[in-house]
C-alpha cells in the first residue's frame, strides 16, 4: 500500500513477478495500458475500469457500474502523479486489486472500496469525504484496510494495524477480502523490493494473511498466496517443485484418459456432469511430493466433478465407486459436515486402468463458487433477504464464524502489542477446527440440558472450551464428561464429542498452573496466565474480558493464586479467623484444610485471604516469592462442628467394581461427592482423586479409615500429603 508509492522523480526498476497467475494477467497488463492513456471515458467508462466492468457484469449483471465510475475518477485524481516502486503509475495497483476481486464475484460496494482503499492512507482523501460521496458503508471497508501509521505507534503500528483490520472483519468480512486481494497484487510486484524486505513481507503474509485467506475459504487467493511465499522463502525447493512440474509437461497426462472414462461412465447413467482436470499449485505439489516420495503424473492433478444438485453429488460418488476401483481410506463427505470456512465438496480416490490413482472432488456450481471465492461469493452477506435468493447449502450465518469471535474475544484482553502478535501467529497455525456439542449441568443435580455447539481448534483440550462456552466463569470448572463418561480437564476433544462442564457451586475455585500444559486457544491461555499473575495487593483486582487496562472485574469474583476447585467459602467463614480485620477468608481448594490442621494464610485479590494447610505446595511457593503469610487460626473449642470439604487420594490395586465399593464407603460415612476423578491403571495400581463434603470435620479419620478397608485399597492420602509422598516414589 503506501510502501508502494514512490516520488515520480525516482522511479524503481520494473518488477519481475514470481508464481504462476491464476487470475487473468491478460486483463491486469490491459489495465496498466489503459492506465497510461487517462481517465479519457468511452461509452460512458473510462479506459482502464473497461475490463473491470466487463467481468464485474460477468458475475452481476445488473450492476451499477456509475458507482465504480465516479470511485475511479476520483482515485486517479488523487494518486496522478504518484508512481509504483515498479515505475507504474500508482492508480494500477487499485486497478489490479479491483480486477482480483471481480474475477472472484465481488459485489459492487466491494469494488468500489477497493478502487478507493489506499486513497485515505496516501492522497489528502479523507474518510468525510468518502462518506459523503459514497456512502457509510464504503467508508467503513476503506477505514478497515487503512494502515496505522508508524509516526504514531513506532514499531507496533504493523499488529495494530492487524488488530485494527480483525476488529473491522468483525462487523464485515469484505474488509479482509480487500486486504487479501491487495496483499496478493502486492506479493505480485514483489520482485522490485530489497531481499530482506522481500522475505519480512512474505513471512507475515504466511504467517497470518495464508491463515486468514484459509479461514475465509477464499482458496484461488489462498493458492497463489502460497506459491508466492515458497518462491520467496523457499527458493530451492520452489526450484526443484517447479522443474517437476515443466518435466511432466510434455508427457501424455494420466488423468485426461480417466477424465474421458469418467465422462462416459456419468453420461451413460444419465447424469449431468461437468468433468475437468484441477492441476496442482506448486506448495501442493511440493506437500504431496513430501508425503508420497516419488511423484507421477497423476499426482500432478485432480479430477473435478461438477452438478447441479446435492442430490447429484452422491449419485457421481456411487458411479464412480462402482465402475472405479475406490481408494476408501481418501473418502471425506464435507457436504454433510461442512468444513469451518464454508468448504462444501466430496473427496474420494479412484483408480484407473492403468493403476494411477485419482484424487476427485465432487461438488455443485454453487459449492464450487463458495470453495474458490469462499466469503467473496456471498456478495453482500449483510444485504436485507427474505431467504427467497439466498443459494442452496449456505451457511446460516457465514458472517461471525467461531474462529473469528474466539480472535475478536481475546484480542480485547490483549492490550500489549507484541502478545497479540504472538498470539494470532499462534492461534492461525491451528488449520483445523473441531466442532463439540456442549450440555449444561443444573445446579438441582437433574439431568443436563442441551447447551449448543461450539468451534475449537483441533486439539483442544475441555480447559479450552471452558473458556470458550464460560469466559473467565471457566476458573470454577472442575471436571468433565466427555460422551457420558468422567474425563480430566487435560482431555483432547475430538470432533463431534459431547461434553458436559461440571463448575463449582461457589466463585472461589481458580484454575491450576497446570492448566497452560492443556490449552490451545490464546483465550484460555490469556486469562488463565492473568489470573495466576495478576496483581497480589489486597483490594487488587484483574482485568477482565472487554475492558481496558484499569477496569475491574465483578465484584462477586474474587481470585486466589492457588485456589483449586472446591474451596469453601461458606464453612471458611464460620471455622476460620484472619489476622486482616475486614478480610474474607476462603478455604484452599488445592489442599483443602480441616480442623484441626495446622494453617495458614495469604492476601490475595480483593481483600480476600486463602488459607491453606501449612504443608501444602503453594506455601512454600507463594513463600519463596516473597509473599508474606497472614495469621490465620481455626475459631473456637469445637473446630470439628461444622461441613467442610477435603480431597483424599485413595491409592489401590485395579480391580473390577472398586469404584463402586469407595464410593459406597464414602456415602455409609455421610460424606457426599463433589467431584471424582480415576487415574489410568500403571502396573497394576490405580489412584482415585476424590473432592468430598463432610458434614462434619470431626468425621475425616473415621472416613478415611473406612475407604483402607475397601478391599484393595493399600492407602488413603491427603491432597497434600499424596503429592509428597508421590515426589518420593522411585
Amino acid at each position: 500500500m503506501s510502501a508502494e508509492a514512490t516520488n515520480p522523480g525516482n522511479p524503481g526498476a520494473a518488477g519481475r513477478r514470481r508464481g504462476r497467475r491464476r487470475l487473468e494477467l491478460r486483463g491486469l497488463r490491459r489495465i496498466g495500458r489503459a492506465a497510461l492513456l487517462g481517465p479519457a471515458p468511452r461509452d460512458g467508462l473510462p479506459h482502464a475500469l473497461e475490463h473491470v466492468a466487463k467481468v464485474h457484469r460477468g458475475h452481476h449483471p445488473d450492476a451499477d457500474l456509475d458507482t465504480l465510475t465516479r470511485a475511479y475518477l476520483l482515485a486517479e485524481s488523487s494518486h496522478r502523479g504518484q508512481l509504483r516502486k515498479s515505475g507504474e503509475p500508482y492508480i494500477t495497483h487499485p486497478l489490479a486489486v479491483t480486477l482480483i476481486l471481480a474475477e472472484l464475484g465481488a459485489e459492487t460496494t466491494t469494488l468500489t472500496a477497493s478502487l478507493l482503499h489506499d486513497t485515505v492512507e496516501d492522497t489528502e482523501v479523507t474518510l468525510d469525504q468518502v462518506r459523503e460521496l459514497f456512502g457509510a458503508e464504503v467508508c467503513y471497508l476503506v477505514d478497515g484496510v487503512t494502515k496505522l501509521e508508524k509516526v504514531d505507534y513506532g514499531a507496533a503500528a504493523e499488529p495494530e494495524t492487524f488488530r485494527k483490520m480483525l476488529v473491522a472483519t468483525g462487523n464485515d468480512v469484505r474488509v479482509m477480502s480487500i486486504k487479501l486481494a491487495d496483499r496478493l497484487h502486492n506479493m505480485r510486484t514483489l520482485g522490485v523490493m530489497r531481499p530482506e524486505k522481500q522475505a519480512r513481507i512474505a513471512k507475515v503474509t504466511r504467517d497470518v494473511l495464508i491463515p486468514l485467506a484459509e479461514r475465509l475459504g477464499v482458496q484461488a487467493l489462498k493458492a497463489e498466496l502460497e506459491d508466492l511465499v515458497f518462491a520467496i522463502l523457499h527458493p530451492e525447493e520452489y526450484a526443484t517443485t517447479r522443474s517437476l512440474v515443466m518435466e511432466y509437461a510434455d508427457r501424455p497426462d494420466p488423468l485426461t484418459e480417466l477424465a474421458r472414462r469418467v465422462r462416459a461412465v456419468l453420461a451413460e447413467a444419465g447424469i449431468d456432469a461437468e468433468v475437468l482436470l484441477r492441476p496442482r499449485h506448486f506448495v501442493s505439489v511440493h506437500r504431496v511430493r513430501l508425503a508420497r516420495g516419488e511423484l507421477t503424473g497423476a499426482d500432478l492433478g485432480r479430477l473435478l466433478v461438477l452438478v447441479g444438485e446435492d442430490a447429484d453429488c452422491y449419485a457421481v460418488l456411487g458411479e464412480l465407486h462402482t465402475c472405479f476401483t475406490p481408494v476408501v481410506s481418501e473418502f471425506k463427505d464435507f457436504i454433510a459436515a461442512p468444513k469451518f470456512n464454508l468448504y462444501q465438496s466430496l473427496h474420494t480416490a479412484i483408480t484407473g486402468p492403468s493403476g494411477e490413482i485419482a484424487e476427485t472432488l465432487i461438488r455443485t456450481h454453487q459449492m464450487h463458487r463458495v470453495a474458490e471465492a469462499g466469503v467473496i461469493a456471498l456478495g453482500n452477506p449483510y444485504a436485507p433477504t427474505d431467504g427467497t435468493d439466498a443459494p442452496e447449502g449456505e451457511r446460516a450465518d457465514p458472517t461471525r464464524p467461531g474462529w473469528l469471535s474466539r480472535l475478536l474475544e481475546w484480542q480485547r484482553t490483549t492490550p500489549d502489542p507484541d502478545t497479540f502478535w504472538t498470539s494470532l501467529r499462534d492461534d492461525l497455525a491451528q488449520d483445523r477446527e473441531i466442532t463439540v456439542f456442549c450440555a449444561d449441568a443444573p445446579s438441582d443435580g437433574s439431568s443436563p440440558v442441551a447447551g449448543g455447539a461450539i468451534g475449537l481448534p483441533a486439539g483442544a483440550s475441555c480447559v479450552d472450551a471452558a473458556y470458550e462456552r464460560h469466559g473467565e466463569a471457566a476458573h470454577c470448572c472442575i471436571g468433565a464428561r466427555v460422551n457420558g463418561r468422567l474425563a480430566t480437564l487435560a482431555t483432547v476433544l475430538r470432533d463431534g464429542d459431547s461434553l458436559q462442564l461440571l463448575m463449582a457451586p461457589d466463585s472461589a475455585a481458580g484454575p491450576s498452573p497446570e492448566w497452560l500444559d492443556h490449552v490451545r486457544t490464546p483465550a484460555a491461555r490469556l486469562a488463565i496466565a492473568r489470573w495466576l499473575a495478576g496483581p497480589q495487593e489486597p483490594g487488587a483486582r484483574p482485568v477482565s474480558a472487554g475492558e481496558g487496562p484499569a477496569a475491574a472485574p465483578p465484584a462477586d469474583r474474587p481470585a486466589a493464586d492457588d485456589d483449586r476447585p472446591g474451596a469453601d467459602p461458606v464453612a471458611a467463614s464460620v471455622l476460620v479467623v484472619a489476622d486482616l480485620p475486614g478480610a474474607a477468608v476462603r478455604l484452599a481448594g488445592c489442599c483443602t484444610p480441616v480442623p484441626p490442621d495446622t494453617v495458614t494464610g495469604f492476601a490475595v485479590r480483593g481483600g480476600t485471604v486463602t488459607v491453606h494447610r501449612a504443608l501444602c505446595p503453594a506455601v512454600a511457593r507463594m513463600a519463596a516469592t516473597g509473599r508474606q503469610p497472614v495469621g490465620v487460626r481455626w475459631r473456637g473449642a469445637d473446630q470439628g462442628g461444622h461441613g467442610c470439604r477435603v480431597t483424599l487420594l485413595a491409592e489401590a490395586f485395579s480391580r473390577p467394581h472398586l469404584l463402586a465399593d469407595l464410593t459406597e464407603a464414602i456415602a455409609s460415612q455421610g460424606a457426599a461427592v463433589v467431584s471424582a476423578a480415576v487415574e489410568p491403571p500403571h502396573e497394576q495400581r490405580v489412584r482415585h482423586t476424590y473432592t468430598l463434603h463432610l458434614p462434619n470435620a470431626a468425621g475425616l479419620p473415621s472416613l478415611m479409615r473406612a475407604m483402607r478397608q475397601v478391599p484393595g485399597v493399600f492407602d488413603v492420602l491427603r491432597a497434600g500429603r499424596a503429592r509428597q509422598a508421590a515426589a518420593l516414589r522411585p
